[in-house]
């Protein structure tokens, strides 16, 4: 199911406690986040990186402009959830490249989040020491 051109693609991604709007249209490959340019949003290089890794294993870098609206979890949760969307995405506006994506794991969702603190202990897992006098 392959979309138009002036088609406007609406995905979500989610990781951790970050989820991330993404809405996908033919273009130059500009990205924007938060109504801000994707490098002053994303600092760092590796993050960077990191989100555009469905674009660049698809060989679509280049060929959507990307508007993506972020919010919950830090910087890397964010940069998850946005890669997430983008992949999404990417499946939506052509079905064939699901198979590479799937294959690269862009596809399913990172379930893990954080662990609830519990009663009587300082964290989720660490205890108080243990005395036996």
């Amino acid at each position: 199911m392959a979309q138009e051109a002036s088609d406007v693609i609406l995905t979500v991604g989610r990781r951790k406690s970050a989820s991330a709007r993404v809405r996908m249209t033919r273009g130059t490959g500009k990205i924007t986040v938060n109504r801000r340019a994707f490098n002053d949003y994303f600092t760092t290089e590796s993050i960077r990186g990191f989100i555009q890794q469905p674009l660049v294993l698809t060989s679509k870098a280049g060929e959507f402009d990307i508007y993506a609206t972020v919010d919950g979890g830090g910087e890397v949760g964010q940069a998850g959830a946005l890669r997430h969307g983008i992949a999404r995405a990417l499946e939506k506006s052509d079905e064939a490249l699901r198979a590479p994506l799937k294959k690269a794991g862009m596809l399913t969702r990172d379930s893990r989040e954080k662990e609830r603190k519990k009663p009587g202990q300082p964290g989720a897992r660490k205890r108080f020491q243990f005395s036996k006098r």
